[in-house]
């Protein structure tokens, strides 16, 4: 990093100069290290490493990073950097300019679907060197994941939640009226896509929603050059103006969903629509997909939107009836009719929208798999399934894979038929998991009850994570247990040591 660093005794811009650190400092973002802050570990160890080889180069990084890096490395870097100088190192001529930028205005190129907004602010260094950042905000549900690997594929998880979406991609132009006259144009002459000049204010608050997203997510994904421009990114948005606020999305209790539902049915839209039973539960499971994962937009259609919730959230989270799997395209489509006339949707992105969702409907078959077509019985499935969470289905089989059978209990009279206890009922999971560990004491079945309550409830999410990963490279699944109980017990009740004893088992290697 240190010799990639000389490239800032060449430049003479200080926009090229934060760009080259900013690269540097990308080179390690959305790591992360077993039991540390990788911003620690590598970040704070190279600003003391560049301090101690102590070459006009290091400075020149040092510069840099006391503007661009992480709050401690900033000040761990100014330090560094005012000794060396205070030594003679000699300065780079753009040291002077470096951080000294000054936001002008803010404007959002977006569809008329709300799935994207491409975020543009301009700089400049005291009126030279104006340059444009372009920041890509993507308002479909961040982190989602195309269909591969049927039932038993692990899904990508998010971050804290956010009304703004996540950063996906950014990078600079310093062609600023070129570009902003091809978003005018863009504006003007495509009837999807509008023009805008934002606050700075509100800019900044969206900005700082979506990053703080982005980086909240395990292995986000953004584009593959992103890292290179977050430092850069985040210093260009912390010098916008600060009291912006951000739009809250309405509240969807349980009966305006309801009414929503009921006009739907009553449309003309729906009046095609056959089994009116299905309908009325696919319309749910749509009204209820906007409300909690399109953030608050139950109303809102897109050509993304509709194959996300087809192929993407319905196969992997929903438990489906054969009925419903015949209606849900039909009902989403008069659902595309209706909606998108309500929003204002223009004819062009309703006519769009509907054929994205028939050019998907034709892969719904194949994404979305029946617990059936492997040779699961559907007596079975329900019982592990009494929330219809078809995700949960892998995690509560490999936690109480004992269903059916007889046990008899210790000290009582009589026999147990497995097959009737219920599996989400504590007391009934207890008795499932003595027939599985005959014997046992009662700390060891107390044991083997926590990290199997945590399993059938998803949470954290790492618990499953961290077992299929075991699972993959070998470790049976017994042994995986105990080691998920192991973790537990040193964790305690810290959720931060309980993430990060996680991150370390789920890099286990395999067993000999």
């Amino acid at each position: 990093m240190l010799q990639h660093a000389r490239e800032l005794l060449a430049v003479r811009s200080p926009l090229d100069a934060e760009l080259i650190v900013s690269e540097i400092l990308g080179s390690w973002w959305g790591q992360r290290v077993p039991g540390g802050d990788v911003e620690e570990v590598i970040g704070e160890a190279l600003v003391g490493y560049a301090g101690s080889a102590g070459t006009p180069a290091a400075l020149a990084l040092l510069t840099g990073i006391a503007y661009m890096g992480t709050p401690r490395q900033a000040a761990k870097a100014e330090r560094a950097a005012l000794q060396l100088m205070a030594d003679g190192v000699a300065r780079p001529g753009w040291a002077d300019h470096v951080g000294m930028v000054e936001p002008e205005a803010c404007f959002v190129s977006r569809d008329v679907y709300g799935d994207q907004d491409s975020i543009v602010c301009t700089y400049t260094y005291g009126g030279a060197e104006r340059h444009a950042l372009v920041i890509l905000v993507d308002r479909n549900k961040a982190g989602a994941v195309q269909p591969s690997g049927g039932l038993f594929a692990p899904a990508v998880r998010t971050g804290k939640p956010s009304t703004s979406g996540m950063v996906r991609d950014a990078w600079v132009s310093s062609r600023v009226d070129k570009l902003l006259d091809h978003c005018r144009r863009e504006g003007r002459n495509n009837p999807l896509m509008r023009f805008e000049e934002l606050d700075p204010r509100d800019t900044k608050a969206l900005l700082q929603s979506a990053l703080d997203l982005t980086d909240d997510i395990d292995h986000p994904p953004v584009n593959e050059n992103f890292g290179t421009y977050h430092a850069f990114v985040r210093a260009r948005v912390d010098i916008l103006p600060p009291g912006g606020r951000l739009p809250q999305p309405p509240v969807y209790g349980r009966d305006r969903r309801a009414t929503i539902a009921a006009r739907f049915l009553a449309s003309d839209e729906a009046e095609e629509l056959s089994d009116l039973s299905a309908a009325s539960r696919c319309i749910d499971r749509i009204i209820d997909y906007g409300c909690a994962h399109d953030f608050g937009r139950p109303l809102r259609v897109s050509p993304v939107k509709c194959e996300m919730f087809l192929l993407d959230w319905l196969p992997r989270k929903v438990l489906l009836s054969p009925s419903e799997q015949e209606a849900v395209p039909h009902v989403l489509a008069a659902w595309v009719r209706w909606a998108g006339k309500r929003t204002g949707l223009p004819e062009e992105g309703i006519r769009a929208t509907l054929d994205a969702l028939w050019d998907a409907t034709g892969k719904f078959a194949e994404a979305y798999r029946d617990p059936s077509a492997f040779g699961l019985d559907r007596e079975l499935v329900d019982r592990l399934l009494p929330d219809g969470d078809l995700e949960a289905l892998p995690r509560r089989a490999f936690a109480l894979p004992f269903l059916s059978g007889t046990h008899r209990r210790s000290g009582r009279h009589g026999y147990i038929d497995l097959s009737k206890l219920d599996p989400a009922d504590p007391e009934d999971r207890r008795v499932i998991l003595e027939f599985e560990h005959p014997g046992s004491g009662e700390d060891h079945l107390d044991a083997h009850e926590r990290v199997t309550e945590k399993l059938w409830r998803g949470e954290p999410p790492q618990l499953w994570d961290t077992a299929q990963s075991l699972l993959d490279v070998g470790y049976e699944r017994h042994e995986i247990l105990h080691r998920l109980i192991d973790v537990l017990d040193r964790s305690g009740h810290d959720p931060e040591a309980l993430r990060e004893a996680l991150s370390v088992l789920r890099h286990e290697p395999p067993p000999e």
